[in-house]
């Protein structure tokens, strides 16, 4: 129809932030931010509705000039690698809105308009076809999120925000320095598919890939720069966790999508053996280290540590099954997790603890919970029938291709999450009745079962019939791959 529709895709929620601004009393705030957030999921499902699948070419492509002197575009478009992602993010946005309606009590208004400002930035980082650009909606998303964790979090709000801001900062300055870098080596243009069509001298590529893999294992996170996640986790009010595991862990997986395989594929075939071996090294270091917590939340928070390995593996491994388990596992990961720290924050906000050890026969007490806490606790395990087992095997299946070693430490990283997992279930539903928890707990509401539905029926639509998904992102995931290995024969 040649309507902007990424744009207004983007700029809703800014739109919705601004007649924030206005209104006076807390519902008001409230239903507002929800009617914005459900015509952004209205507009991401027009452009899944109107998305051609037999192609690789972006979609829905616009173009401005914004700063000619430096060649600088306004330019969005989409693949089908993102388009997944712009649903995802606008889903996520409106069960934030309704996991929130009660949990925060304080400062609604600005609550909800850095909500939607996040998630007006997010939506940016997928659609950008501009490299500044990029990097614009890549660093601005540091605000929001400070001031979702330091001003709506726990007692340790503050060193959390600070150590978050930190890291990713530090990541985010060197990605600036390689985009620099690129942009002069690559003549002198930010737009980015351009670049891709360039041949970069290989100590070039080398050079940039090392500071962009920086920037975006922050962002995963991968070991050893993964500290920041479960401090930040822990004292994030529950819409933010879900934001940071369901969104901004994608982040940089989606930069090594976007940026190091495509720009730099002599340099991301020649290190990814090293790639894989760190990721092989995050499955199993955040499942044990998830299988030693006894709060429910860095339980949760550890485990995506591991299952965000599974994504990178799957990167790397550099296959079809492979790329195409990794990018539907960023995905799975963002609905399943995401549902988990939902279901960590409804249970918190009925008793105020999450300690493992203060729960106990949540089954009796409220019943429909548990049923839905079982689902989702299954998908992270990765049973089949759930979306989780469907990107896992590809991903496993792509790993053993690619190194057997790295394939069997997956195997065991998978062993380490159904003990964990199950572990947990045990303890918080099927266990012994606690005296501190027993009383006063109630099922979810009509509200909560609105945010909670969504995501049940990904999590089985994705387990049951993932052709629709896996159409999305198989045209582009061929390119990509023909893209690598056509550049990508090393040095």
């Amino acid at each position: 129809m040649g309507l902007p529709l990424l744009s207004f895709i983007i700029f809703t929620p800014v739109a919705g932030a601004a007649v924030l601004m206005f209104l006076r009393g807390d519902d008001a705030v409230r239903w507002t931010a929800l009617g914005v957030t459900i015509l952004d999921l209205a507009l991401c499902i027009a452009m899944l509705a109107g998305f051609d699948t037999t192609t690789h070419e972006m979609q829905f492509t616009e173009k401005r000039p914004w700063v000619p002197a430096l060649g600088i575009t306004y330019a969005l478009g989409i693949d089908g690698i993102s388009a997944l992602f712009v649903f995802l993010t606008a889903l996520l946005g409106s069960i934030c809105v309704l996991a929130s309606w009660v949990a925060i009590d304080r400062k609604v208004k600005a609550f909800m308009v850095s909500l939607l400002s996040m998630q007006a930035l997010m939506l940016g980082v997928f659609c950008a076809l501009d490299l500044f650009l990029f990097y614009v909606f890549w660093e601005a998303m540091l605000i929001p999120m400070y001031l979702i964790i330091g001003v709506w979090g726990g007692e340790g709000r503050i060193y959390a925000a600070f150590k978050f801001f930190l890291y990713t900062l530090a990541g985010s300055l060197l990605f600036l320095i390689g985009v620099i870098v690129l942009y002069f080596n690559g003549g002198e243009t930010f737009d980015i598919l351009a670049l891709t069509a360039q041949d970069l001298p290989f100590p070039v590529q080398s050079w940039l890939f090392f500071a962009f893999l920086i920037a975006f294992a922050v962002k995963v996170p991968m070991v050893p720069v993964h500290t920041w996640l479960p401090d930040a986790h822990v004292q994030a009010p529950t819409a933010g966790s879900i934001i940071l595991a369901g969104v901004l862990l994608k982040m940089g997986a989606y930069g090594f999508l976007r940026f190091s395989l495509p720009i730099l594929p002599e340099a991301s075939v020649y290190y990814s053996t090293l790639m894989l071996s760190l990721s092989a090294l995050a499955i199993v270091y955040g499942g044990l280290l998830a299988l030693a917590q006894d709060d429910l939340k860095k339980l949760v928070a550890y485990s995506s540590i591991s299952h965000m390995g599974f994504v990178t593996m799957g990167i790397f491994a550099l296959n079809l099954r492979g790329l195409q388990g990794g990018i539907l596992q960023m995905f799975n990961h963002g609905v399943t997790t995401g549902a988990l720290f939902l279901f960590v924050g409804l249970i918190y906000e009925r008793t105020h603890t999450r300690s493992i050890a203060d729960y106990g026969g949540l089954m009796k007490a409220a019943p429909v919970y548990t049923a839905f806490l079982a689902l989702f606790t299954l998908s992270s395990m990765a049973l089949p029938g759930t979306n989780s087992f469907i990107g896992e095997l590809l991903v496993l299946s792509g790993g053993f291709a690619a190194n057997l070693a790295i394939g069997a430490a997956a195997v065991l990283g998978a062993l380490l999450g159904a003990a964990y997992l199950l572990g947990m279930y045990r303890k918080v539903a099927l266990g012994a009745a606690s005296v501190g928890v027993r009383f006063k707990i109630r099922d979810v509401n009509a509200r909560e079962l609105a945010a909670t539905l969504p995501l049940a029926v990904l999590v089985l639509w994705v387990g049951l019939y993932p052709k629709p998904f896996l159409g999305i992102i198989d045209v582009s995931v061929k390119h990509l791959l023909a893209q690598v290995h056509d550049k990508g024969s090393g040095p």
